[in-house]
């Protein structure tokens, strides 16, 4: 394999996490390894909600640390929640002078939504659904213009190499080539921020390139992963017949637009005190429930919003015109998809994973901020905030990385694997199927089946190797839970388990461990 040796800092994706701190470590050289052009197909464009901060009138960081515990359902870190909701409103006003045009009252203040689980309007949105988009916009307009960062636009990461558990390389590859032979990339230091696992999922949220390869590409590697059962199903994906499927904004049920089903009956007020604005886990189930019964849910943004839904949320707008759908007359048909992994790649406070040498921020991490259930719009603060502790951690770790070096210049030859596309669509409907909303025992071990049958037969690609690791780990992981709690539910076993919750942490060789076994025990 060619090998390319630079003093730069290895990023390994390009969204809100990656850009960031690549800016945070500036004037320190990095490269960044991008799968597409800056700004397209990372989940942190795509974000509609916004970024979570206590900077209303009453509202304190503690409410919100608060409030993140509770939505978390007992396996959120106390010391994480207070970190990021302590920090939040330091990161709005970075952002605000880097160019993010938050929406404002004509006093000047910020714009505050209030979404699902929030006791406060906390939420700093741009044009109602547009700050994911108009953040990135603003970051990659300083990346550009950074003379620190060098971008490699159409190069994807598909493995670490490690000496003595230490990172000291990661291969990349052409992204859209059908063929494309490995370099290996050894750089000053590695941060992994590319993204998490919702294309996993046939029905998904998420970008299509997202398919959990950064958490399996460090998991093969040898990383610890914590969490990797807790996966987040967005209960307002625009059920259209779109993949990925466009996204309904959780800001349009805190103006007031209400859930329905077929039969015109507003279903979320018989199970949660605060109704549509219930945890994002009750909700989805819910409504998967009425799917599932086929009754047909539905987003109703008729009387909170109606014509003003095409000008306050245009994204939602854009959408349902795209699919003969106007909102302001018809309720918007919705279904509960695969939308964030609250687990990931084992974080520690300052930012390290369990390898040396490697940093991890964003989606990919888990730092114990989510617990088994996000709060809506903690994710792109957990990114902000992480992304600036590991360019602390990589400064303080690389002290004499050079401030001035050469771009990396890679030439790709032919020849490698590329995933093949039936085997990657059978993976996303086993996922759905087997390892979605409502899991069991049965349908779990079924997961971990299937998933070895495709990997043995098409794992010549280091990519698809990448996303069956991750799909092992989360299958492995919610059968080993037997419990129901946050987003994982189990029917056949509905209750929290008795005692104090607890994280789960693995391996990839205990989730393998665990597929064997259970491989042995349905032959």
């Amino acid at each position: 394999m060619q090998e390319i040796i630079t003093d730069r800092i290895v990023i390994v994706g390009a969204g809100l996490g990656a850009l960031y701190a690549a800016l945070k470590l500036a004037p320190r050289p990095v490269v960044l390894i991008s799968p597409e052009t800056l700004g397209q197909g990372a989940s942190s464009a795509w974000a509609q909600g916004g970024v979570a901060a206590a900077i209303g009138e009453g509202d304190t960081p503690q409410n919100h640390a608060d409030d993140t515990l509770k939505a978390g359902a007992g396996t959120v870190s106390a010391e994480v929640a207070d970190l990021v909701t302590r920090e939040a409103r330091d990161y709005i006003l970075d952002l605000t002078r880097m160019g993010t045009p938050f929406d404002r009252t004509e006093d000047g203040n910020y714009v505050l939504s209030r979404e699902a689980a929030h006791s406060f309007a906390r939420v700093v949105r741009v044009k109602g659904d547009q700050a994911g988009a108009e953040i990135m916009a603003a970051l990659i307009e300083q990346v550009r213009n950074a003379p620190s960062v060098q971008v490699l636009e159409g190069t994807m990461a598909v493995s670490l190499e490690t000496q003595d558990n230490v990172v000291t390389g990661v291969a990349i590859q052409a992204a859209d080539a059908a063929r494309s032979n490995a370099v290996m990339l050894r750089g000053a230091a590695y941060l992994l921020a590319g993204g998490g696992s919702g294309g996993l999922y046939a029905l998904t949220t998420n970008p299509a390139r997202i398919r959990g390869q950064v958490i399996g590409m460090a998991a093969r590697a040898g990383a610890e992963i914590s969490d990797a059962e807790f996966v987040q199903f967005h209960p307002t994906a625009m059920d259209v017949g779109e993949d990925p499927a466009p996204l309904a904004t959780e800001a349009l049920r805190g103006e007031g637009a209400t859930l329905i089903n077929r039969l015109g009956e507003r279903f979320m007020m018989a199970l949660h005190s605060d109704a549509e604005l219930a945890p994002r886990d009750v909700v989805a189930r819910e409504i998967f429930a009425q799917t599932q019964a086929g009754n047909r849910p539905m987003l109703d943004t008729r009387d909170a919003l109606g014509a003003r839904i095409k000008t306050q949320f245009p994204a939602v707008a854009e959408a349902c015109a795209r699919n003969g759908i106007d909102p302001a007359v018809d309720p918007i048909p919705v279904a509960a998809a695969a939308h964030y992994h609250m687990g990931g790649i084992a974080t520690s406070t300052e930012g390290r994973a369990s390898l040396g040498n490697l940093w991890v921020c964003g989606e990919a991490s888990s730092t114990g901020l989510h617990g088994a259930n996000r709060l809506a719009s903690n994710g792109l603060l957990e990114a902000l905030v992480f992304a600036r502790i590991c360019a602390e951690g990589i400064e303080a770790a690389v002290p004499n990385a050079a401030n001035d070096c050469d771009p990396v210049t890679i030439t790709f030859g032919s020849g490698g694997h590329a995933p093949d596309p039936q085997a990657v669509q059978s993976l996303r409907e086993t996922m759905t199927s087997l390892v979605g909303v409502v899991r069991t025992g049965e349908g779990l071990r079924a997961a971990l089946k299937q998933i070895a049958a495709l990997e043995k037969d098409y794992g010549e690609s280091p990519s698809f190797l990448n996303m069956c690791a991750t799909a092992t780990l989360i299958a492995a992981a919610a059968l080993l839970r037997e419990e129901s709690r946050g987003a994982h539910e189990r029917s056949d076993f509905p209750d929290p388990a008795p005692g104090p919750a607890k994280r789960s942490h693995m391996y990839l060789r205990d989730a393998l461990a665990v597929r064997d076994q259970n491989g042995k025990e349905t032959s």
